[in-house]
């Protein structure tokens, strides 16, 4: 949801401002692009020895889910700013305005911005669906399938809002997420490393507890930060 909607801003913006055949042409492109990396990809981890690939999903998800967690954390203190869609709509319409106007024929400027947007946020995705589908058999269908609902839910929001979508907590997802995807990270990482953890799967539940408390504590502390370490947008 979190990548979805940072790309459906740019993508409304470029479809506002260079038409919508470029930019829906140039995100469509960018999906087929993503599918046929998850079909390749996700398969080919069979082959792979469960403990490396429970090592490497760890690690992959801790990485993506502290820096997440990191980040959601310094904005919810005030440290750095928060997120603004409304603000990113509006850099990448000036942007774009800045290309001169649209031509007659197909608009390589719109199709390029779209797709550029789209396969740099899905890539994000593509590798979280990959990681959580390889850490158990069974998995990489459920996590394919949570990706295209996110996707559909953001289209339908996109298609009835036709705005970027501000009203959407981002920072309030980003740190959800971050908890999650640490908690799982460091569980299979650790299931990787020959870890038995107490109460097996359900030390998950005390993972994610574990990270949010520390969060949030590290979140209220930052908050108490002296002014010079405050970075302005």
């Amino acid at each position: 949801m979190v990548e979805f909607v940072e790309a459906l801003t740019v993508i409304l913006a470029v479809g506002t401002v260079r038409g919508w055949r470029g930019a829906l042409s140039g995100a469509g492109a960018a999906l087929a692009v993503l599918l046929v990396l998850v079909a390749v990809l996700g398969p080919a981890l069979g082959a792979v020895p469960l403990g490396w690939i429970q090592l490497g999903v760890g690690a992959l998800l801790l990485l993506f889910g502290m820096r997440w967690l990191r980040k959601a954390s310094l904005r919810a203190a005030g440290i750095i700013p928060l997120h603004d869609e409304a603000a990113a709509f509006a850099k990448e319409t000036e942007r774009l305005r800045g290309h001169g106007e649209m031509g007659a024929g197909f608009d390589r400027v719109g199709f390029a911005a779209a797709f550029q947007i789209t396969m740099l946020e899905g890539i994000e995705v593509v590798f979280i669906v990959i990681a959580i589908g390889a850490g158990r058999a069974g998995l990489l269908a459920p996590a394919c399938l949570g990706a295209v609902a996110a996707l559909a839910v953001v289209i339908a929001l996109g298609v009835a809002v036709h705005r970027p979508l501000a009203q959407i907590p981002e920072n309030t997802l980003k740190f959800v997420v971050g908890v999650l995807l640490s908690a799982f990270g460091a569980f299979w990482f650790g299931e990787g490393l020959g870890v038995a953890w107490p109460g097996d799967d359900w030390a998950i539940l005390a993972l994610i507890a574990g990270f949010a408390l520390v969060a949030l504590v590290t979140t209220r502390l930052s908050r108490a930060a002296p002014e010079r370490m405050r970075i302005s947008a």
